[in-house]
């Protein structure tokens, strides 16, 4: 594996990065709140941004709006726009929904689909977890009845992240009832707009609105709008979560964190000036220092593999545990250092950062749950990456 960039990554992460100091506000030190019209609307003008720079889908085939760049281009545009918690990545379309069109889709549907993503025109969401159906995602009862010219949808989705602002979903669905639990399952695409489709919203515990619950009331979708073979859709599905995993999110989250942390720990203010010579403090940043890049080479190891034409599958969920457990171990810590005043609410003039470690905290909570718990990545790690039994 390289340890390096080449000349043109390095450029090209110069080159975003001053896209993102002209683009961001002045005062920004996110993440964005989708519930937020005016953060939305951000999103949205940042999006059409990199996407007239040919940004978003770079390693993509031209064909597609891509530039068949490497896996690693789009690793350090996803690190550097996680880094700045700079809304505007499409991760859904371009990292999870895009790829598996590609594998698993017909030319029409990566004509009609693909290029719509490229552009920026489109944003997706996805419909895995159900409120009876989570970890165990293979007993899904979301079904799809066969109606001839279209399936008829009826069931419900829920921590759908973004559903009030997407246009489409890609979303399993079982389409044989009497299958085994992993058979019998399907992968459809669905217009959130069509009728049928109520989107309700579910306010997470850092008071922001970005998952919902989607209900599918004899929802007619088009027999076109199947993906891959008809009941084959776990493993479209799980090729799916593979994409996913593989992020650099977390790390790079961590990294910026830490950085927070550390130049806080470093300030002259009296009131944290005694941090700066406790030993014990400089230890335990030293520590997270060390599992932060460590999480990250996995993270970039994930991609170099991605490069050479494979899905990782035990590395994604080697890297995703590592990355969302070391987030969670900064933001901790970060609340440990500030101590109650750490803990008011942002906007308060006595809370310290501004408030973001305690709300960074809540929010990403859901970090080692979503796409799929890191217990479950464990049982993916032990089985496929070891070769051990299932119990």
């Amino acid at each position: 594996m390289r340890f390096d960039f080449t000349t043109e990554e390095k450029e090209f992460k110069n080159q975003l990065s001053s896209f993102l100091d002209e683009a961001l506000p002045e005062d920004w030190h996110g993440p964005a709140d989708e519930s937020r019209d005016d953060h939305w609307a951000l999103n949205q003008q940042i999006k059409r941004g990199l996407a007239e720079r040919g940004w978003l889908v770079m390693s993509w085939p031209k064909e597609y709006g891509g530039a068949d760049s490497s896996p690693m281009m789009n690793t350090i545009f996803a690190e550097q726009m996680a880094y700045r918690r700079a809304p505007g990545h499409d991760r859904f379309g371009t990292r999870m929904f895009g790829p598996t069109l590609m594998r698993f889709g017909t030319e029409e549907q990566r004509k009609k689909y693909l290029g719509s993503i490229a552009r920026g025109e489109i944003q997706w969401c996805q419909g895995y977890s159900e409120p009876n159906s989570g970890s165990d995602l293979a007993s899904l009862q979301t079904r799809a009845i066969d109606k001839g010219d279209y399936f008829e949808v009826t069931g419900a989705k829920i921590w759908t992240s973004l559903a009030h602002r997407a246009d489409m979903m890609f979303m399993l669905v079982r389409t044989d009832l009497d299958a085994t639990p992993h058979k019998g399952i399907s992968l459809l695409m669905v217009d959130m707009k069509a009728p049928g489709v109520e989107v309700n919203p579910i306010i997470n515990m850092a008071g922001v609105h970005s998952f919902n619950q989607v209900v599918f009331d004899q929802v007619k979708v088009p027999k076109e709008n199947l993906i891959g073979d008809m009941n084959d859709g776990w493993r479209a599905g799980m090729t799916v979560l593979n994409f996913e995993r593989s992020g650099i999110d977390y790390a790079a989250w961590a990294r910026a964190a830490l950085e927070e942390l550390i130049d806080y720990v470093k300030s002259e203010d009296s009131e944290v000036n005694s941090l700066k010579s406790d030993p014990t403090v400089g230890r335990k940043l030293a520590e997270l220092q060390v599992e932060v890049e460590a999480a990250r080479l996995m993270c970039y190891d994930v991609s170099y593999r991605q490069g050479k034409g494979e899905i990782p599958s035990s590395e994604a969920s080697m890297s995703k545990v590592v990355a969302t457990e070391t987030y969670i171990k900064v933001l901790d810590y970060g609340l440990e250092l500030l101590g109650m005043y750490g803990v008011l609410e942002p906007g308060s003039n006595q809370a310290e950062l501004q408030g973001r470690f305690f709300k960074l905290r809540m929010f990403y909570t859901s970090g080692p749950i979503l796409a799929g718990t890191n217990e479950i990545q464990k049982n993916i790690i032990a089985q496929r990456g070891l070769g051990l039994p299932r119990k």
